[in-house]
């Protein structure tokens, strides 16, 4: 049985144009018992499968996305407005991120055999979950689901893919894809549906795990809708994420990575740097680099050539980042460039790639997330200083420190409250290493060898053998 689409139609423009890119119908809640039970029926073919055929699966769906690998790179940059060079490189990431998952796959999910013991067999078994739904966020709407959707493949899992309402193709392009993989039938399906029907998806008693990636307000959502089930939930939110640049720091390597982790993909990512610290010493010098360095940057139209900021994704943002630079002024920060929403050849939503000079944390600036191409800079005379402020903040995505000085990272890390502390790098997710977050920036895990842990369940096997 097919679900029977709503009258209801989803609308996606394209930020830099305005116009119609993509129409989706939604589904209903009246199709959610049969989508979970598709799910369900090719779950238990998939978990009769042995590891190596899984692992052939996704094989087969990466050559699948491999091949059409321009055209959904093309659909990223229509849907959300990421520069095309950018997305290009998401697609390739993605397949990158799905190879790393799937070498870790085989030690994670075997059996883990205990230590002999007389008349006894012990071994722990890592089971699939069951059906996955992955809530996906449009940032990064390739990476941000294959997070889930591979490794929970490997597990045996089924997934329900959620994606944004500003990237729902790139969900049908995952569904697509490992149908055409040989995937058993509705293994991997896209579904587009309201607020309202996705939380009663969540709350479905045949969803074993919930995965969700988006902001603080839509976690807290989630985590209601799911209020009362016993199911693991998953939440990957937010950041306001800090720089500390050590007056020993590489000056120019600093500098640049400083504007590029600010306004890469026009800052909307949870891990971009939104605020740095910077040792008094060197803070005059440090602020001139980065304004040349921001002078630097070309904004447009993001399907052309040479572009490195788009425009906004979502239409809220323009008055959001108003409303930060206007309250930063208000306050004392100088406003060294940009700043202003605008259109490029009397289109599209962009918003000026931003450098705020003399900000503290009296301003929404530096305590909120701002979540656009906007770069805040602030003196500090301590390291001591410098973790005060780090760490004041509601959220605790990543934090990154700029030193020669390997001792004083070691020192410095244990004491930020993060779920990644970075030396000499930001903006970056290593598949092999764990990515959470603490306080507002949500709880659960993905990636690395942890990221198969919600994807599964532990039975115990535990036999008296016979005499």
């Amino acid at each position: 049985m097919l679900p029977t689409m709503s009258t209801e139609i989803l609308q996606v423009d394209n930020p830099a144009t305005g116009e119609i890119v993509a129409e989706v119908p939604y589904v209903t809640s009246h199709d959610l018992d049969d989508i979970v039970s598709r799910a369900h029926d090719a779950q238990r073919i998939l978990a009769a499968w042995s590891f190596e055929e899984r692992v052939a699966l996704c094989e087969r769906w990466i050559v699948a996305l491999e091949n059409r690998s321009d055209a959904v790179a093309r659909d990223i940059t229509l849907q959300m407005g990421k520069p095309l060079a950018q997305s290009v490189g998401e697609v390739q990431g993605t397949i990158s991120r799905a190879r790393a998952m799937m070498a870790l796959a085989h030690s994670r999910l075997a059996p883990e055999i205990l230590p002999s013991k007389d008349g006894f067999e012990r071994l722990i078994l890592h089971e699939p979950v069951g059906v996955v739904l992955d809530i996906a966020a449009w940032n990064y709407p390739l990476l941000i689901a294959v997070n889930v959707v591979v490794p929970g493949v490997l597990a045996g899992d089924a997934i329900l893919l959620k994606h944004s309402e500003r990237s729902p193709l790139c969900g049908d392009a995952f569904a697509e894809t490992f149908a055409e993989a040989g995937a058993p039938t509705d293994l991997v399906q896209a579904v587009h549906c309201s607020h309202d029907t996705t939380a009663a998806l969540v709350a479905h008693s045949g969803v074993d795990y919930v995965s969700f990636t988006g902001s603080v307000r839509g976690g807290r959502a989630v985590h209601s809708a799911a209020a009362g089930q016993f199911k693991q939930v998953g939440l990957e939110l937010g950041g306001k994420d800090p720089a500390y640049i050590c007056a020993d720091a590489d000056f120019a390597s600093a500098v640049t990575n400083m504007v590029e982790g600010a306004t890469f993909n026009a800052g909307q990512s949870c891990c971009a740097i939104e605020r740095v610290y910077v040792d008094a010493s060197i803070y005059d010098r440090f602020v001139d680099a980065a304004l040349a360095e921001m002078k630097k940057l070309r904004q447009g139209d993001p399907m052309a050539d040479g572009v490195d900021v788009g425009p906004m994704a979502q239409p809220a943002a323009l008055g959001l980042l108003d409303a930060h630079v206007s309250d930063a002024a208000e306050r004392g920060a100088r406003i060294l460039v940009g700043g202003q929403s605008h259109t490029v050849d009397g289109a599209g939503r962009y918003f000026e790639p931003t450098l705020v000079a003399d900000a503290d944390h009296s301003m929404h600036i530096m305590t909120e997330e701002t979540f656009g191409p906007i770069l805040a800079l602030s003196p500090v005379t301590s390291d001591a200083e410098a973790i005060e402020k780090m760490n004041d903040s509601v959220y605790g995505l990543t934090a990154s420190i700029w030193t020669g000085d390997l001792e004083r990272a070691r020192r410095m890390a244990p004491q930020l409250r993060t779920g990644t502390v970075f030396l000499n790098r930001c903006d970056f997710l290593d598949p092999l290493l764990p990515w959470s977050g603490t306080k507002d920036s949500g709880c659960g895990v993905s990636l690395s060898h942890h990221g198969f842990t919600p994807l599964t369940r532990l039975k115990s096997i535990h036999f008296r053998l016979p005499t």
